[in-house]
C-alpha cells in the first residue's frame, strides 16, 4: 500500500510541475498552496506508512455489551414501549391432594353363601304284624299274616318267624315271602320286590300248614323279633 501511494504523489508531483512550469506568470500565492498540498499528501502518506508497519500499537475499540434484563429493572412509566422487558416467568402448578387419582376401592371379600346342613333321612320305624288263620280242614289249614308299615321308609327287608307246635307239620303254598324249616321253626324273608313294604303301606304273607289240624296252630309269631298280634296262647 506504502508504494502505490508514493507512486500517487511522484505522479502528483509531476503533474504540479509540468503545470507549473507550463504556466510563466504563476503567483507566489499558488506555489505556497500546491507545496501546502503536497505537505499534507506526504504527511498523510507517512501516517498510514507508520500505521501499517506497526499495527499491533493501535488500540482495539472494544463495544459494551448490552445491558441485561436484570440491570435494565422494571422500566418506569415514561420508559417508551420499544424497551427490552424482563421475561415473565411461569409459575409452578401443583397439582392439589384431592387431583391425583385416588386407589380404586377394595371390594370386600364375596362370603360363601350359608349352607344348610341336610337333615338326616329318616329311620326305618319297627314294623308289625297280625296272624290270621283263615280256612281249616281235618288235615290242613290257611293262614294269613299282615305286615304293616306306619313309619314312611319303605322296608326292604324283614324277618317273619312262626313256630309251630310239632316237627312233623309242613307248611306249602307260601305267597309273598320265601320259607326255610328248623326244626318245628318257620323262617319267612321277602321274595324279591314283592316282599318290600312301603311307608304307611302292608303287605301279605300267605301259606297253609299240613297236617293234623288238632293241635296245630302256632305257639309263636315274631316280625323282626316283635311279636305278632292275634295269635292267642
Amino acid at each position: 500500500m506504502a508504494i502505490i501511494l508514493l507512486d500517487r504523489i511522484v505522479a502528483a508531483a509531476a503533474a504540479v510541475r509540468r503545470v507549473v512550469t507550463g504556466r510563466a506568470d504563476v503567483s507566489r500565492a499558488t506555489w505556497v498552496a500546491v507545496f501546502a498540498a503536497l505537505g499534507v499528501v506526504v504527511a498523510t502518506v507517512v501516517s498510514i506508512v507508520g500505521v501499517a508497519r506497526t499495527p499491533e500499537q493501535l488500540a482495539p475499540v472494544t463495544l459494551d455489551a448490552p445491558p441485561s434484563v436484570e440491570q435494565l429493572g422494571t422500566p418506569g412509566p415514561g420508559t417508551p414501549r420499544g424497551q427490552a422487558r424482563p421475561a415473565a416467568t411461569t409459575p409452578t402448578t401443583v397439582g392439589s391432594p384431592s387431583a391425583s387419582a385416588a386407589p380404586p376401592p377394595v371390594e370386600p371379600p364375596a362370603s360363601a353363601p350359608a349352607t344348610t346342613p341336610s337333615s338326616a333321612p329318616p329311620s326305618p320305624v319297627a314294623l308289625a304284624a297280625d296272624f290270621v288263620i283263615e280256612d281249616k280242614a281235618l288235615l290242613s289249614y290257611g293262614a294269613t299274616v299282615t305286615i304293616n308299615n306306619p313309619g314312611s321308609v319303605p322296608a326292604t327287608r324283614w324277618t317273619l318267624t312262626i313256630t309251630l307246635p310239632r316237627e312233623s307239620l309242613r307248611v306249602s303254598a307260601v305267597e309273598g315271602a320265601r320259607a326255610t324249616q328248623d326244626g318245628a321253626v318257620w323262617t319267612f324273608v321277602p321274595d324279591g320286590d314283592a316282599g318290600q313294604v312301603a311307608g304307611s303301606a302292608s303287605t301279605r304273607v300267605s301259606f297253609r300248614v299240613n297236617g293234623a289240624a288238632v293241635g296245630a296252630t302256632p305257639t309263636a309269631c315274631t316280625i323282626d323279633g316283635v311279636a305278632c298280634g292275634g295269635l292267642t296262647g
